[in-house]
C-alpha cells in the first residue's frame, strides 16, 4: 500500500512537472539579452531599448558590460510580483534586480506603465549596468537612480515643476533619505528621483566624467560613500550635499516656478482651443451632411392648387 501512495505521489508530481513547463514561456536569447515573455508583441520595442542603453552604459560607466540579463514581460501581475517580491511600490511598472541579472517589466498591453516603454526599460537597464560597474557594491539610492534616469534621458517638464515647487516650498528630500524611496507616496518619490538625476548631472557637469569615475571606482572597491565622495570630488556626504542644495537653489527658485506655471496655463489653454475647434467641426460636419440630405429629400410638392385642391387639376397627373 505505501509502495503505490509513493508510485502515485511520483506520478502527480512529475505531472505538475510537465505541466508546468508546458505553461512557461520560450526562453529566447538574443545577442546581448535573454527574453521571457508571455506576449512577444513588445518584444523588439524592448530590444532596440535595451541596445541603445547598453551603448549610453558601456561609455558613462567605462564598462564592457559583457553578460547577459534575463528580460521578463509579464502580463500577470502574480508573476510580475513573484518575480520582484511584494515590497515593490504599487506604481511601479517595473523592476531591475542585479543580484539576479533580470528585469521584469509589467506588459503595456495590461498595465499602465506611467512613461514609454523605450524609457522605463533603459531606465531599469540602467541600475542593472550600475551594479555590475561597482561588482555589486551597494551604492547609495541616489546614484542608482541618478544614473538610470540620465541613461533613459527622462527628464520632463513635469520634473522640471517638481524641483520648483519643492525648492520654493522647502520640501527637498535630503540625499541620505532617498535610501527610503520605496517607502515615499508618488509626489515625493517624483521629487526624489528629480533630485537623483540632478545630482548625477551636478557631478557630471561640475566635476567631469574622471570624477564619476574615481567615485565609481571607490565605490565598487567597498569605501563608503563619504570616502568615495572624498576621494572623487574633495568633500565627504554633508560638505557635497550642502554644495548641491545650494546649485539646486540657484537653479530652481521663484521665477522657474512662476516660469513652468505659465507653461502649464499656456498648456491648458491651447487644449481648451484645440477641443473648440473639433468640436465646432464635429459640429460643421454634421450641419453638411445634414444639408446634403435635405437636398435628395425634398419637401416642396407642388400637385394643384394648396388653397383649393379639388379645384384646379395639377397639369403634371403621372397617376392619371
Amino acid at each position: 500500500m505505501k509502495k503505490i501512495i509513493v508510485t502515485s505521489l511520483m506520478f502527480f508530481l512529475l505531472l505538475a512537472g510537465i505541466l508546468s513547463a508546458e505553461m512557461m514561456p520560450d526562453l529566447i536569447e538574443r545577442e546581448h539579452f535573454y527574453f521571457i515573455a508571455d506576449n512577444t508583441q513588445f518584444l523588439e520595442e524592448v530590444e532596440a531599448a535595451l541596445t541603445d542603453a547598453r551603448r549610453l552604459t558601456r561609455r558613462l560607466l567605462n564598462d564592457s558590460l559583457s553578460y547577459k540579463p534575463r528580460i521578463y514581460i509579464e502580463d500577470d501581475l502574480h508573476n510580475f510580483k513573484r518575480l520582484i517580491g511584494t515590497a515593490f511600490p504599487d506604481w511601479g511598472a517595473a523592476a531591475a534586480l542585479p543580484y539576479r541579472e533580470l528585469i521584469a517589466i509589467k506588459s503595456p498591453a495590461h498595465f499602465r506603465l506611467g512613461k514609454s516603454l523605450r524609457e522605463l526599460v533603459m531606465h531599469e537597464y540602467g541600475h542593472l549596468a550600475l551594479q555590475h560597474r561597482l561588482n555589486h557594491a551597494r551604492p547609495p539610492r541616489w546614484l542608482d537612480e541618478g544614473v538610470a534616469m540620465h541613461v533613459s534621458s527622462e527628464w520632463r517638464w513635469g520634473d522640471n515643476l517638481a524641483m520648483s515647487q519643492a525648492v520654493v516650498l522647502g520640501s527637498l528630500v535630503p540625499l541620505r533619505k532617498i535610501e527610503k524611496l520605496n517607502l515615499f507616496p508618488q509626489g515625493q518619490a517624483r521629487t526624489a528621483y528629480a533630485q537623483s538625476y540632478m545630482a548625477v548631472r551636478y557631478i557630471l557637469d561640475t566635476y567631469g566624467p574622471e570624477s564619476f569615475q574615481i567615485l565609481l571606482d571607490r565605490l565598487r572597491g567597498r569605501a563608503s560613500t563619504d570616502e568615495a565622495l572624498m576621494a572623487a570630488l574633495g568633500s565627504n556626504y554633508e560638505g557635497f550635499e550642502k554644495e548641491y542644495l545650494s546649485f539646486l537653489k540657484g537653479r530652481f527658485n521663484i521665477m522657474t516656478l512662476i516660469g513652468d506655471l505659465s507653461f502649464l496655463w499656456l498648456f491648458l489653454a491651447l487644449v481648451v482651443i484645440i477641443g473648440f475647434i473639433l468640436r465646432f467641426r464635429r459640429k460643421r460636419k454634421y450641419y453638411d451632411r445634414w444639408d446634403k440630405e435635405e437636398k435628395y429629400q425634398s419637401t416642396d410638392f407642388d400637385y394643384g392648387d394648396p388653397d383649393n385642391p379639388e379645384q384646379i387639376d395639377d397639369e403634371d397627373k403621372p397617376w392619371a
